[in-house]
């Protein structure tokens, strides 16, 4: 059947669009009234635009959805935030466990991008961008910290015992020396009597 003087269908209602009203999106056509993030409806433009799976959403439930998660992502230094967008009507994805594998042979993307290499901490993968090696093993930048009081080390503050690694003040408060004479302090005076 002819499209007499019509345009385009708007991918989100269905309805003729035409040129004066139309908005153009990964080869989709829109009208500028329905050019709405899926979830919070918020209008639209090319930079609050992200695609996901021929859905659009704006940038800020995107991330909420499909972006990051975690300590450090998108708050600023600082700050923890466990919005995940549940007021927004976006459902939480299912965590899968971590299952480690014991395969000898990876692929050559694995092996090229260094997802191969498991984290001694996490037991993921580590990639060669997140990846740094204490102890004689990988580790992600985010699971590199003390054993026991949990600080962010380098490699140059961190010390290691059985495979484990330790800030310097940890290790030496649990591994270091014993006994008469150690942790006293300078001058320390013991009357014997």
């Amino acid at each position: 059947m002819p499209n007499w003087g019509g345009g385009n269908k708007c991918a989100a209602c269905r309805g003729t669009v035409y040129h004066a009203e139309e908005v153009q999106c990964d080869g989709k056509s829109f009208h500028k009234c329905c050019f709405l993030c899926m979830v919070c409806r918020k209008g639209l433009d090319s930079t609050t635009l992200a695609i996901h799976d021929q859905e659009i959403y704006c940038k800020s439930c995107y991330g909420k959805k499909y972006g990051p998660k975690g300590y450090g992502y998108g708050q600023g230094a600082g700050t923890l935030n466990m919005d995940r967008g549940e007021r927004l009507g976006i459902k939480p994805e299912e965590t899968h466990t971590h299952r480690p594998t014991t395969n000898t042979n990876p692929s050559k993307f694995a092996q090229k991008f260094g997802g191969s290499e498991k984290c001694a901490r996490c037991g993921d993968s580590v990639y060669a961008a997140e990846k740094i090696m204490g102890a004689g093993k990988p580790w992600h930048k985010n699971c590199f910290r003390c054993a026991k009081c949990g600080k962010s080390l380098e490699s140059t503050t961190q010390t290691e015992k059985d495979g484990e690694i330790y800030c310097k003040a940890c290790y030496a408060k649990n591994f270091g020396p014993k006994g008469f004479g150690y942790g006293q302090g300078a001058g320390a005076l013991v009357h014997a009597q």
